[in-house]
């Protein structure tokens, strides 16, 4: 039984090889493969020409340079047709509630814009008045707003417009009222790769959220967290953000993204 717990050794040493390729995306030399994964040439190249038998790697005969081989893409193009962007971003739910101490939630795109598909509540809940199945406003929302920044924007010219002009009727100063305003709005999202707002959606309540992207570095989800400014941190440089964050990267990791 230790012997199974324990693992071959070997496996997890050559699968070093297979990392290095995966991140390098371009063909490498046989040293820069042995770099990757700290071994000396003559070793990798045994384990490599083990992987060339079984289709994981390849080399080109003209440069000598290797690469991932069919039978990687294979497996991953299977990988990739079992996952379940919300099924694990809910297994990772409970940790990253215990790391927030803040409400957290799933939201993705549907046909009326961004739902909510996954709410939990932190023992210092707030009065959000959200549901499930709840579609999420683009301007005054950082659920909406992490969506219109990294969505095409034909998907939500529209909405955003239509928005806009009921902010302007309401006299909301608190929102961008103009194209220009948005776009530099959308253009801050995207730069500090968060959306937030204070005091905007609820009153007294801030929020952060964060895209989730698959391995073609399309937005599938946003994760959201909110709190009461009596206790949340609304910087973006905070512990808040940068944990929202640091989920958000690994989820979009395991769906593909780079």
């Amino acid at each position: 039984m230790e012997k199974e717990r324990a693992g071959i050794q070997s496996v997890e040493v050559g699968f070093a090889l297979l990392q290095g390729l995966a991140r390098a995306r371009v063909p490498l030399m046989l040293k820069e493969v042995a770099a990757c994964a700290d071994m000396s040439a003559a070793k990798a190249h045994r384990y490599l020409v083990s992987f060339q038998r079984l289709g994981l790697v390849v080399q080109d005969s003209r440069t000598s340079r290797y690469d991932l081989g069919p039978a990687a893409l294979q497996l991953g193009l299977a990988a990739l047709t079992r996952l379940d962007p919300v099924r694990l971003a809910r297994e990772r739910m409970p940790a990253l509630l215990e790391a927030l101490q803040h409400t957290a939630a799933l939201a993705v795109w549907g046909n009326h814009g961004p739902t909510i598909v996954h709410w939990e509540e932190s023992t210092q809940s707030v009065t959000a008045n959200l549901r499930l199945g709840d579609v999420m406003p683009l301007l005054s929302s950082a659920t909406g707003r992490c969506f219109a920044a990294y969505l095409p924007s034909e998907a939500t010219q529209k909405m955003l417009a239509e928005e806009m002009q009921r902010a302007r009727q309401m006299g909301r100063r608190d929102l961008p009222l103009t194209a220009p305003d948005v776009q530099a709005m959308l253009a801050e999202v995207r730069t500090r790769g968060t959306a937030r707002v204070v005091d905007t959606l609820l009153p007294g309540i801030a929020a952060f959220c964060t895209p989730v992207f698959d391995s073609s570095g399309h937005i599938v989800m946003g994760i959201t967290t909110l709190g009461s400014l009596a206790t949340f941190d609304p910087d973006y440089d905070g512990a808040i953000a940068t944990q929202l964050r640091a989920t958000a990267r690994q989820l979009s990791a395991d769906l593909g993204w780079a």
